[in-house]
């Protein structure tokens, strides 16, 4: 019961902080391009701290086996919410991508750091990973419609921020290389940011949306659906296979897994000129009924697990 509580509290704080970002744009504070400039600075910069961040833990034989065992089942996770969300929405763009990916490194983290603690984060650093590799890869080309294999620039994927921040954060992990402490202090401030600045993000694009029309808009539904219950619970199955010595590793993938849509189709949608607002409902509702879907799922995982 503790952890549930501990999982809405902190939902409810990430709602005040998109309310902040509301509030910001309503009061003519923050403009539609400075909205795209916080969407870059979220992936070109909060983002990767977040990534290297997750890889500054002490190398042992625990924590190897562990990164082996995350990588594969993240992998395993995304491609199977990827099917469900393609299989459910073959038309929309915007809500097959909404479908497929969560929100691990903006509303995942805090929640495991919450629920679990600070040690997990490490078990998620290669789902935050692969995710936002296939959100550059194979969610850009559901957004601009050209086929994966020709919309892939391998040296851009190569130059993407996060790809960098993988390598930096292996590095930095298998060398055991100590960072001055004055930049290991700016690269955990820059990863602060992520949450706050993110949802500064939703609520900026809340408040070019029409509410009445996104609270009656039916296929944002849906994708809350696909999004908040049918990957989490196939994703829990295939948990189920992976051993209980691995029980803080399985409910840190399950808490990623689990998460509302991933405010990152709106900066997608945005710097791709396609219909952001449309993608700002999806994060809005799924987050909103993520409050209940979220502890549900994590519940159901302690009863059958």
């Amino acid at each position: 019961m503790e952890t549930m509580l501990i999982l809405v509290r902190q939902i409810l704080q990430m709602f005040l902080l998109g309310g902040l970002g509301f509030l910001l744009y309503r009061g003519k504070k923050v403009s539609q391009e400075g909205s795209r400039a916080l969407g870059n600075i979220l992936i070109y910069l909060a983002l990767p701290a977040t990534i290297i961040n997750g890889f500054l833990v002490e190398r042992d034989a625990a924590h190897l086996l562990g990164m082996l065992y995350s990588a594969v089942g993240a992998a395993v996770l995304l491609l199977v919410s990827m099917l469900i969300s393609r299989a459910f929405f073959r038309r929309d763009a915007i809500a097959a991508f909404a479908g497929a990916f969560s929100n691990p490194g903006f509303f995942g983290i805090p929640l495991i750091i919450a629920s679990v603690g600070r040690g997990a984060v490490f078990y998620v650093a290669c789902f935050v990973a692969f995710l936002n590799i296939g959100q550059w890869t194979y969610g850009v080309s559901l957004l601009t419609g050209q086929p994966l294999k020709q919309g892939l620039q391998w040296k851009k994927l190569i130059r993407a921020p996060f790809i960098l921040a993988i390598l930096a954060g292996l590095v930095l992990f298998l060398t055991q290389l100590p960072l001055p402490p004055v930049i290991s202090g700016c690269l955990s401030t820059v990863a602060s940011l992520n949450t706050p600045l993110a949802m500064f993000t939703v609520g900026i694009y809340l408040a070019q949306t029409d509410l009445r029309k996104m609270f009656t808009h039916r296929a944002v539904y849906l994708v809350s659906f696909v999004r908040l219950v049918a990957v989490p619970l196939v994703s829990l199955l295939l948990l189920l296979l992976v051993p209980e010595a691995y029980h803080e590793m399985k409910t840190a993938l399950l808490l990623a897994v689990s998460c509302p849509v991933g405010s990152n189709v709106a900066v997608y949608a945005h710097l791709h000129q396609k219909d952001y607002p449309y993608a700002v409902e999806t994060v809005v509702i799924s987050t909103l009924f993520s409050i209940v879907t979220i502890p549900a799922v994590v519940y159901l995982a302690g009863i059958i697990g």
